[in-house]
């Protein structure tokens, strides 16, 4: 899983993945006194909306971008210790010194290319009986972007895991979950402006596309996904994970 990101910038353009986190964290029930892992906390919007809903407990908030952990640092200073910080990345064992009670993870599954590997480790770290509750993109995810990419000649979304609720429901029991259940829902996701539209590609979308590009290059490779696609609009489509730790 590649691992820095413009942290920053991410930050202020990713409202989409904060409001579906936002649901995400409503899914999971806590008592407060929990200590839950957030699998790839990013900039950590969502992770603290994690940490109100645990005024006894703690988070551990885990990211495979240094990047990242530092927005994410500043951003939850004010909850002290209760926010442990982890360099990480989901493919490998997870160095956690203790299980934790449940998983949350949103937006970040599908940037995880071995989905095995990554069910393996997150139920390594669940105690008996944990939770683990996400969402990431499913099935059929940014269909018009994949478009506008084969029209270009360019890559698709090589090395991004967009799957099906039956088979991550089989990965999950393979895993160690005793019980799994998955679905998709659509979230489709408008854009006030082209320009909001080519940021959000830039930081987010295309990321991998235009790492090794000049900005210059990644500005117009941008503009041209882009205006290929039908709307000021991605077609996102997310897949929902609720399991428990058998």
């Amino acid at each position: 899983m590649s691992s820095e990101w413009d942290a920053e910038t991410y930050d202020r353009v990713a409202d989409p993945q904060f409001r579906w986190g936002a649901a995400v964290v409503d899914r999971l029930e806590l008592e407060g006194n929990e200590t839950v892992l957030d699998a790839g906390c990013g900039s950590g919007r969502v992770t603290e909306l994690l940490a109100r809903r645990l005024p006894r407990g703690r988070v551990v908030a885990l990211d495979g971008s240094n990047a990242m952990l530092g927005t994410a640092r500043r951003r939850l200073a004010p909850f002290g210790e209760r926010i442990a910080f982890v360099h990480a990345d989901l493919l490998d064992p997870l160095p956690l010194a203790e299980p934790v009670d449940a998983v949350l993870s949103t937006a970040t599954f599908h940037w995880v290319p071995d989905h095995d590997a990554l069910f393996a480790n997150l139920a390594a770290v669940l105690r008996p009986g944990g939770r683990l509750v996400a969402q990431c993109g499913g099935a059929g995810n940014l269909a018009n972007g994949v478009r506008a990419l084969a029209e270009l000649g360019a890559a698709p979304f090589t090395g991004k895991v967009f799957a099906t609720p039956e088979r991550t429901e089989e990965r999950l029991r393979a895993a160690g979950f005793a019980r799994a259940e998955c679905w998709l829902h659509a979230e489709a996701t408008p854009f006030e402006s082209l320009e909001a539209l080519e940021t959000f590609l830039r930081t987010v979308v295309l990321r991998d596309h235009v790492r090794s590009m000049t900005d210059a290059e990644t500005d117009a490779f941008a503009h041209a996904v882009a205006t290929r696609l039908p709307r000021l609009e991605l077609d996102y489509v997310r897949l929902n994970i609720d399991a428990r730790r058998s």
